[in-house]
């Protein structure tokens, strides 16, 4: 597990160090750098593709800034422009056992392959720290996930060989398809109203929380690359409803369907990386997912969400008082960027009754200030 990601000279940080647990949550105002954490992470399972693709004998030469994981542009665009000592910057990883790995990269300004720095991605590296990057399993889920559609991608080696949902969760309908029949590994991620440990089932139990009744269809589309996915809802008053299209049934569903996915099938030791799990998502089926997220971690696979959710917060406090995660597990970071855009994280500690040792000024403070305006 990584226990702290330590950023410099990288996009919005000059030197800032950031702690992570089995379950941490990055929090704060827009443009103040918590995606960029993410991105951090996500750029180095990209260079670390890039490397097995080129070969183990001879390593890789660079580091992408494009690919499948992330657009981060050229040089330009990720060296902070008030960066410290020689034109580089370094992305380094500390292990929850001590162990430590650091790859440093060298600027061109309009370059989209940067070269690195000594090792760079030595096979060192991936075993001193940033192992939970390499691992089957590894999910990152972007903001921008995929809209409701009425066809989906369908991909073998995608979906099937590697278990990847795609970053806007684009292989998450073939990802189902494929693995509708396959048991859950862990009873924690177990939800109580569920038929069965099959993923479908699960799937279907947890999706409840936000659209009540939802019974789901993942199917091939004959001579096509596509898969399409069916959506019902159980009534009371007949056996089956007529089945809908996604694009007929909003965004909420769409938007959560790849999120649940990924925890549901987290695996020891692997990383999921979820930005905005709560994105057109209702307040009850927020701390829901806040909820399922803490199961995955609980489960053995560490997990890091960027959220402006209070839902998420709250139930990640609830996941701790009712002992689904331990309190030392989880990390809760809040960004904040001051007058000179220097950015800071404040890490306030939670108890095990769900009660945080501090509450910082714009810390998820909003609801309460605007109820003393309301009986002010």
């Amino acid at each position: 597990m990584i226990s702290e990601v330590s950023l410099r000279n990288f996009k919005a940080f000059v030197n800032l160090s950031v702690p992570l647990g089995g379950f941490t949550l990055l929090a704060g105002l827009n443009s103040s750098g918590k995606s960029s954490v993410l991105q951090a992470l996500a750029l180095l399972r990209q260079g670390f593709d890039a490397f097995q693709r080129g070969g183990t004998s001879g390593g890789s030469a660079g580091l992408p800034l494009n690919g499948e994981y992330v657009d981060l542009g050229t040089g330009a665009d990720v060296l902070n422009e008030d960066y410290s000592g020689d034109q580089q910057f370094t992305v380094a990883l500390l292990g929850h056992d001590g162990g430590s790995s650091s790859v440093v990269v060298g600027y061109e300004r309009e370059g989209d392959y940067l070269p690195l720095v000594g090792e760079g991605f030595s096979s060192t590296f991936w075993q001193e720290g940033a192992q939970s990057i390499t691992r089957d399993g590894f999910q990152y889920l972007r903001a921008d996930r995929l809209t409701p559609s009425a066809t989906y991608a369908r991909s073998h080696e995608v979906a099937v060989r590697r278990r990847f949902l795609g970053t806007r969760g684009e292989y998450a309908v073939d990802f189902l398809r494929a693995f509708q029949d396959e048991p859950i590994s862990a009873d924690v991620l177990s939800h109580p109203l569920a038929s069965s440990p099959r993923l479908l089932d699960q799937l279907e139990a947890w999706l409840g929380e936000i659209c009540p009744g939802v019974r789901l269809h993942a199917v091939a589309i004959p001579q096509t690359d596509l898969v399409r996915l069916d959506i019902e809802f159980m009534r009371s008053d007949r056996p089956r409803s007529n089945s809908r299209r996604a694009t007929h049934v909003g965004f909420g569903l769409a938007y959560v369907l790849p999120v649940v996915l990924a925890c549901l099938t987290a695996r020891p030791g692997s990383l999921i990386l979820l930005e905005n799990p709560e994105a057109h998502v209702h307040p009850r089926g927020q701390t829901a997912m806040a909820r399922l997220a803490c199961a995955a971690s609980a489960s053995g696979a560490q997990v890091v969400v960027e959220t402006h959710s209070d839902h998420i917060l709250n139930g990640t406090r609830l996941a701790v008082k009712s002992a689904l995660i331990q309190p030392s597990a989880v990390r809760l970071n809040y960004f904040r960027r001051d007058e000179s855009s220097s950015i800071s994280v404040s890490s306030p500690a939670i108890g095990a009754d769900g009660m945080l040792s501090a509450w910082p000024e714009g810390f998820f403070d909003e609801w309460d200030m605007a109820l003393d305006e309301l009986l002010g």
